[in-house]
């Protein structure tokens, strides 16, 4: 049974910083495409970054320069660092999986119950 937790969301100032982990099991986050999305109220879920399991990476621009992505394969997780926040990367985000890289989020097979990120003004 595959199993995705989300940790380490919360309340940030602006222009502060968070971690979030995705715990994996049950799947190798070393052989598939572990990606993160998020979403805010009212709007669609939106790709944030991935990592495929050659372990190159890919983000969106909004993010760009300011999050990073990296994977412990020993601890099966994946880590997403997020700096210079601000108010518009209020959302909840979701680690996700599948095989082959896609950017639109339907399309995963795996998912975490998501975590809270908010960030203040």
């Amino acid at each position: 049974q595959v199993q995705m937790v989300e940790s380490g969301g919360g309340l940030v100032q602006a222009g502060g910083s968070a971690r979030l982990s995705c715990a994996a099991s049950g799947v190798s986050v070393a052989d598939y495409v572990m990606a993160w999305f998020r979403q805010a109220p009212g709007k669609e879920r939106e790709f944030v970054g991935a990592v495929r399991s050659s372990g190159s990476l890919y983000y969106a621009d909004s993010v760009k320069g300011r999050f990073t992505i990296s994977r412990d394969n020993a601890k099966n997780t994946m880590y997403l660092q997020m700096n210079s926040l601000a108010p518009e990367d209020t959302a909840v985000y979701y680690c996700a999986a599948r095989r082959g890289l896609i950017f639109t989020a339907p399309n995963y097979t795996y998912w975490g119950q998501g975590t809270q990120v908010t960030v203040s003004s």
